[in-house]
């Protein structure tokens, strides 16, 4: 399966599995799915719900 890619619908951020978010503690390789509940955009502080595959 290949990595999906998910942009924040409120700034543009996109949440890169290959990348993660290493600055809130998401190490690379986490699938999007696999972010825990209360993780919220680094830019812009939305809910995963806010996010949509690109």
């Amino acid at each position: 399966m290949e990595n999906q890619n998910y942009e924040c619908k409120v700034c543009g951020y996109i949440y890169n599995p290959a990348v993660g978010d290493p600055d809130n503690g998401i190490a690379p390789g986490t699938k999007f799915e696999d972010l825990p509940a209360d993780w919220t955009c680094p830019l812009c502080g939305v809910g995963k719900e806010e996010f949509e595959k690109i």
